[in-house]
């Protein structure tokens, strides 16, 4: 079965998920993906392409023409630069700075001639920095831990020049390429998941790297750049305790998975280089699905729909499962019972939400993310909300992780979700 349509709870309870087989319109694409998407790594990003076939889906429901698109968990920007490129309206938000950041530098548009006129000073001007002494020894203890005094010392003068860019979109665009550039300087672990220091890694020249990712940044605006009137907004800001909302036609996000990525972990050497927290763990306070932002959590299994209290009920059954796992799991579901009835107020009385999202498992025990969402949407008054699969492309041949989190293809390692779910939820119902 292709895809399936839940109009009410009643046969969801009992439906297997697995059954939903994998859609190909959700899998490929002929289009070749903008460059400005590779600027800046970022674990589990969004697939463009399936912005685009969202946008594809939903133009015949606005008569071909969309106001304004969202994304809510907007991460580093991907639905925002495909946005811009269909010249239609956005507004994103997320968490995290260090996102918001990557999102707002892909999504702008830039003056090439201003942009050279930047690097050329900020080249003249790191010359200068480097011949001023470091304060190695006083630097975040975190930030030691990380890099070497060499290393050290070179980021801080491309930074400080950085800094004698005016406070604009081009200052931010310069620290976005120094943002990209941090984990290749320093000793963490290359393509692990956990913050980890590789013993064996040369890290590479700060210097000599970041005036290489420029040279990239400017050769793309160069050559993709569309200056096209399309409105882009982005806010940093936690969606689930935002209270205003602008009004948008479609929605197109990824959530956030349980049990998978510690955001605030992974972006730790971009947040403490860029000033946004001294101690990078205070990140954490907020994220969905962080074991660490539910210790005090306090809970009642009236707070949740059916889906998440089978789901919460195992784990608690499940002696080796911590209560702090446990009570993640449980936060993690309230947001998003709270993510899905804050979409359906933002959106237009036609509007559309797109969800793209996996199952985890955590100790034997399932964890079902998409059902649990589509329950969720429909408890918000969503209608016809159909669920269809898709492979997770980066992931099919390496759909096991060691010990370090590097994917691996040993079939003895530990299984990671290889498929994914896109759900659309429609706020008016629509004709059959």
């Amino acid at each position: 079965m292709k895809s399936v349509i839940f109009n009410d709870k009643k046969v969801l309870s009992t439906y297997d998920f697995d059954n939903i087989e994998v859609d190909e319109f959700w899998n490929k694409s002929s289009a070749k993906e903008a460059r400005m998407h590779s600027i800046h790594n970022y674990p589990a990003k969004f697939p463009a392409f399936i912005a685009d076939k969202a946008i594809e889906y939903a133009l015949p429901f606005f008569n071909n023409k969309i106001n304004c698109i969202s994304d809510v968990f907007c991460g580093c920007g991907t639905v925002a630069l495909e946005s811009r490129i269909h010249g239609i309206d956005f507004w994103g938000c997320d968490i995290n700075p260090v996102a918001t950041l990557i999102a707002k530098t892909k999504s702008d548009i830039y003056s090439v001639q201003t942009l050279k006129k930047f690097e050329k000073q900020l080249y003249d001007e790191i010359d200068t920095q480097l011949s001023q002494g470091d304060d190695y020894a006083n630097a975040n203890e975190r930030i030691r831990y990380w890099f070497d005094k060499d290393n050290y010392k070179k980021l801080s003068a491309i930074k400080r020049s950085i800094y004698q860019i005016p406070n604009n979109k081009y200052r931010r665009a310069f620290l976005c390429v120094f943002s990209s550039i941090l984990k290749a300087s320093s000793k963490w672990l290359t393509k692990s998941i956990k913050p980890q220091i590789d013993p064996e890694k040369s890290p590479v020249d700060p210097i000599v790297t970041f005036k290489s990712s420029v040279s990239k940044f400017i050769s793309i605006v160069e050559k993709e750049q569309k200056n096209n009137a399309a409105r882009i907004e982005i806010d940093n800001c936690n969606f689930i305790t935002k209270k205003k909302f602008p009004t948008v036609d479609l929605i197109i996000t990824s959530p956030p998975y349980v049990t998978s990525y510690e955001y605030a972990d992974l972006h730790q050497l971009s947040s403490l280089w860029l000033d946004y927290v001294d101690d990078y763990t205070e990140l954490r306070k907020g994220t969905i699905g962080s074991v660490y932002n539910s210790e005090d959590y306090y809970f009642d299994l009236i707070d949740l729909n059916e889906t998440a209290s089978c789901v919460v009920q195992a784990l608690y059954n499940e002696k080796s499962v911590g209560n702090a796992k446990t009570k993640s799991v449980a936060r993690y579901y309230v947001d998003m019972q709270t993510a899905s009835k804050n979409c359906f107020k933002m959106l237009s009385d036609r509007g559309i939400a797109c969800f793209v999202i996996g199952d985890t498992e955590y100790k034997g025990v399932k964890i079902e993310n998409a059902k649990h969402l589509v329950e969720s949407l429909l408890d918000a008054g969503f209608k016809n909300v159909i669920v269809s699969k898709r492979r997770i492309s980066n992931k099919t041949l390496s759909p096991y992780r060691d010990e370090s989190g590097k994917f691996s293809s040993d079939s003895n390692k530990r299984e990671v979700y290889h498929e994914e779910y896109v759900i659309i939820a429609h706020k008016k119902e629509i004709k059959k």
